[in-house]
Parts: structure tokens; sequence; C-alpha cells
């Protein structure tokens, strides 16, 4: 053929190829599915702050380490109440015609998923200090710090954020630990990241590949035991964050749990109450709002129980242990 003796020709005829398969494979079908997929119905686009916050988010390098994907799979039940959809990111909206930040879903996981970090961590206060010094709330944890995105005041002014560090990762610092504009911003960004109800109606996708379940002890009499779970292990997932290892919270940020009279009373229907559907009762003291760890994690009454029962029996905590039916009988009055 004359073409491949031309190679004007060959290279124009493999310039409008590439174009058209481009324009058929990849344009078109971009901006179909994006007029298609709508918006949740209760989402809610980013606040000017949000969106300063999603900047900084982007700047830092969040996205290396942490998803904003819920799998349809049971491992990741934890992160979310239901697998993530097409619409959950409709919202999202490129910054400008020359960067795409608009979805920020990640590949890696070394740290957790963020898709419902908003309803799992609601308050302002664990993030700051999470930010500053990672290590101070999470023993485990090897995030790095960000201690740049906050100043060293030698006393903080009324309208500035102090951050409520433990003396041993101050490191020797005197003065106040004041938020900058970044970190309220992102912040901000990581609380409105919260995964919403799918419309009345509509197919929720499930989680697959579940754990086989706890044997059903039934015919065994009173269920007296928590199933066999570590309720150590179940507080480290679930409480050790805010309230440390040590049962002894952080002064001015979350309360202690040692020596708790709500953990330790003998009707144990608070701190159930506590753990299904939150507490703000101290936030006029300084204390974070704490939020429903029981229904955004999903935990059932066996978890409950053994959860309880360790705060209940530890760091000098000399109380009764609770049975699971005690606990289910609870979560029928109060309503899941």
């Amino acid at each position: 053929m004359e073409i491949y003796n031309n190679h004007k020709r060959l290279y124009i005829a493999a310039l409008l190829l590439f174009l058209a398969l481009t324009l058929y494979a990849a344009l078109i079908p971009a901006y179909k599915a994006q007029n298609d997929n709508a918006p949740l119905p209760n989402s809610k686009p980013l606040s000017e702050q949000e969106a300063l916050g999603k900047a900084v988010f982007v700047k830092e390098g969040c996205v290396a380490c942490h998803t904003q994907q819920v799998r349809n799979v049971e491992m990741d039940k934890f992160w979310g109440e239901r697998p993530s959809v097409a619409s959950d990111y409709a919202r999202n909206k490129r910054p400008d015609i020359w960067r795409n930040t608009a979805n920020l879903m990640g590949s890696e996981r070394t740290g957790p998923d963020l898709t419902n970090i908003g309803k799992r961590q609601p308050g302002k206060e664990w993030h700051l200090i999470h930010l500053f010094q990672p290590r101070s709330v999470v023993a485990q944890s090897i995030m790095p710090a960000y201690p740049w995105l906050f100043e060293i005041k030698e006393r903080a002014a009324a309208a500035d954020v102090t951050v409520q560090v433990p003396e041993e990762y101050r490191k020797n610092i005197k003065g106040d630990i004041v938020a900058t504009e970044d970190a309220l911003n992102l912040v901000a960004y990581l609380q409105s990241l919260k995964q919403v109800s799918l419309p009345d109606g509509r197919p929720v996708p499930k989680f697959l590949y579940p754990k086989q379940s706890t044997p059903d002890l039934k015919g065994m009499g009173t269920q007296t035991e928590d199933a066999g779970l570590d309720g150590a292990s179940l507080y480290a997932a679930n409480c050790q964050a805010c309230h440390q290892q040590n049962g002894e919270g952080l002064p001015g940020a979350f309360p202690a749990l040692k020596g708790s009279s709500i953990v330790t009373d003998a009707d144990p229907k608070a701190l159930i109450t506590v753990i299904m559907k939150g507490y703000n009762g101290r936030v006029k003291e300084g204390f974070a709002e704490m939020p429903p760890i029981g229904v955004n994690n999903n935990l059932k009454p066996e978890e409950i129980t053994a959860i309880i029962n360790h705060e209940r029996t530890s760091w000098g905590n000399n109380a009764s242990k609770v049975t699971v039916d005690e606990v289910k009988a609870v979560l029928a009055e109060i309503g899941k």
C-alpha cells in the first residue's frame, strides 16, 4: 500500500485513529457516565472550608496511605455501613481544567479507610491530636506526625484552637500548641467524610465472603460469658484510640474509664446506651463528643459484652461482669 511509503500520510492516519479511539473509548463514555451518575439525595457538596481541607489532604500526600472506598467484602464492614457505589462520588468535581483531584479513592490501605471517618470520629479534638502526634492516641500507629500544621505560642489567644497533647509527647514544648488554618481545614474535610444512606427502595449492595459466625449457644442456658471473645483486643480496636490503653483517657480531651461511675455502675444500661448512641454531655467541660461506636462499627451483642466486661474489670475497676443476655435486653429496650 502506498500509505506505507509516505510517512506523512502514515503519521496522519495513525493520529486520526488514535483521536477517534480516544473519543469513542474514553471521552464519550466518561461524559455519559458523569451525566448519568446523580448524587445521593442526602449528600452535601463540600463547603469552602472543607474544599480547602481537601487541598491540604492532597498536598500532604494523605491519599498515599488512606483509601476512600468501602469494598464489597466482609473485611471492609468496619469502614462503612455498606459497600461504596458510584453515586457516592458524584459530587466530586475537579478543581480546575489542569488538575483532576476529584476522587481520592486511593489504592493503598496502609492506614484506615476514611470513607466514614466523619462518623467514626466526629470530634475535631481527636483529629488535631492525631495530626500533631499520632502515637499519642494510637500507640501502634505508623503514621508520620504533622507538627508544621501547628504553631507554638507562649499564650494562646481567645480565638485560637489549642491541642491537648499528653505531656510525654510534648517534647519539652513550652507554651500552647495551636492549630493553624490548614490543620482546621483538613479536620473539617475529614469530618465531612460521612457515608449517607441509599434512597428507600434502592437495593443495598451486600458484603461478600463473610467470616464464619460464632457457634450458636442455644440450649446451654443463660449466656454468662461473651462467646469467648477477647475484650482487650476489641477495646483496642474500638475504644483505645480515645480512652487509651490504661483507661485514663486524655485530660481535657477524652474522659477516663478508670474509676468511671458509668462504667462500674451495677446497672449497665447507661454504659451500653453511650456505646450505641454516643454521648455529648461533657462537651462544656472541654471533652470531645463521643460517636455511637456500637452502631458505626456494627458491633454485635457478644462484642459489646466483651468490651464492657474488659472495662468493668480493668485498671482497678472491680464491677461485676454482664452477660450477653443482659446486653441484648438493654439493646432491645433502647432501640438499636
